[in-house]
């Protein structure tokens, strides 16, 4: 089973992140689950969501607390939050900055991939909405869902003209990722 922790504020779609790459494992053929973490946040306090994929019935339903990929949607988090606590030491983090992976100075073994996600967002959708974008690199990144499925999941969480903007934040984030790979 592979875990993943998406790190988010309020506003950033970090629990539409976790529903998304869950939809797209769905449509690879995989189990899935997606589930947020929050009391009473408001917009702008720190939001944790998590999605499990594996290729068997998924029969946890607790929080994340080793997971193999985290995903940070907001660079501003690393100073609040430990967020490599529990990674696994062959897992990876994503992280959107615009500086590099050795910049950042996590404490971790894990690897550790930046992409400069909201830059992403402004262009493709006008809006600093990192989640599908994030999601993008991800997807790139790991190979855990494809990037035929997610845009599929896409189209199936919002709107057409919505979608479109967003597919092309998901294409151009991949895009990115794989030329660092």
């Amino acid at each position: 089973m592979k875990e993943i922790r998406i790190h988010g504020r309020g506003g950033q779609g970090a629990v539409t992140a976790a529903d998304i790459i869950a939809i797209s494992a769905f449509y690879d053929g995989k189990y899935c689950q997606s589930f947020p973490f929050f009391g009473t946040e408001r917009r702008g306090a720190p939001v944790t969501a998590f999605a499990r994929i594996d290729d068997k019935p998924i029969r946890v339903r607790c929080q994340i607390y080793e997971p193999d990929y985290v995903i940070v949607q907001d660079p501003t988090l690393l100073d609040v939050i430990d967020v490599a606590k529990g990674l696994k030491k062959e897992g990876m983090v994503i992280v959107n900055t615009e500086k590099s992976p050795e910049e950042l100075k996590l404490e971790t073994k894990a690897r550790i991939k930046t992409i400069n996600a909201t830059k992403i967002a402004l262009e493709c959708l006008g809006v600093p909405i990192v989640n599908t974008s994030m999601v993008g690199a991800f997807s790139a990144a790991t190979k855990e869902i494809s990037l035929e499925s997610l845009k599929k999941a896409i189209k199936k969480r919002f709107s057409e003209k919505l979608a479109e903007k967003n597919i092309k934040a998901v294409e151009t984030a991949y895009n990115i990722m794989e030329a660092q790979l």
